[in-house]
């Protein structure tokens, strides 16, 4: 896939949003949990990444282990940090057979997509460090599975070869500054969690992700000047800049 095909899908989608939304109105989100599975691997730090079944929500993307905060959750757990503590320790053992102690999981993000996307999942993010154990996808909502450097990941979403969806671009993105898991989580600890509420705006070249902090974020126009948080999809590649978020 050619860098103007991975923009053109990207533009499709959105335009897709726009239409359902018109005709549907917005759709409420679902509470979900991920886990960003990481190790030391030789090349540096790594993480798991699942493709999904083409046939399901996300179907054909590559993602963390995760899924939806169920009932059973929420009675282990009414907090409902806990309870998707304890979702994200469940997904990680159904889709890649992995034990992590819920209370191992740093929580760092909070994403939610934009009010027109026709499926939205409210999504805590955490990360966890696992030894170099072997793991096992389900080969029903996740079909395949590797080990990449964030660095490896985000080139192959470039080069066309993968499909990232944004939050999980920025995620890599962020993760690649650390060679190791344990700075990595020290990092995300000490880091205080970032709250993604997604607004989507449209350029002449590609789509703009913005969040709070971003001077185009309350009209949804990426030209207006001041400060940044945003995500820009161009063909040129991906570009990310949070120097609008005061940390």
């Amino acid at each position: 896939m050619s860098a103007e095909d991975r923009v053109g899908r990207d533009k499709a989608r959105i335009d897709e949003w726009i239409r359902y939304a018109e005709t549907s109105g917005e759709t409420p989100a679902i509470d979900a949990a991920t886990v960003v599975v990481l190790r030391d691997g030789d090349a540096g730090l790594e993480t798991l990444m699942l493709r999904r079944n083409s046939k399901i929500a996300f179907g054909g993307m590559w993602v963390f282990p995760g899924g939806r905060v169920d009932d059973a959750d929420r009675h282990a757990a009414p907090d409902p940090l806990e309870a998707a503590r304890i979702a994200a320790a469940r997904e990680a053992a159904e889709e890649a057979a992995l034990a992590i102690p819920p209370r191992e999981l740093v929580m760092f993000a909070h994403w939610i997509p934009p009010p027109i996307a026709p499926k939205r999942y409210a999504t805590w993010f955490f990360a966890a460090g696992v030894s170099d154990r072997d793991h096992t996808i389900d080969d029903g909502e996740i079909v395949e599975s590797d080990w990449m450097t964030p660095e490896e990941c985000l080139g192959r979403h470039h080069e066309g070869e993968i499909e990232l969806a944004p939050p999980t671009w920025v995620t890599l993105h962020t993760m690649r500054a650390h060679d190791r898991v344990e700075a990595a989580l020290e990092w995300l600890a000490g880091r205080p969690a970032r709250h993604h509420a997604t607004r989507i705006g449209r350029s002449d070249a590609g789509p703009v992700a913005m969040w709070a902090g971003d001077a185009g974020y309350e009209t949804t126009d990426p030209s207006v000047e001041g400060p940044r948080h945003r995500l820009e999809m161009f063909a040129e590649g991906y570009r990310y800049d949070d120097s609008g978020v005061a940390e």
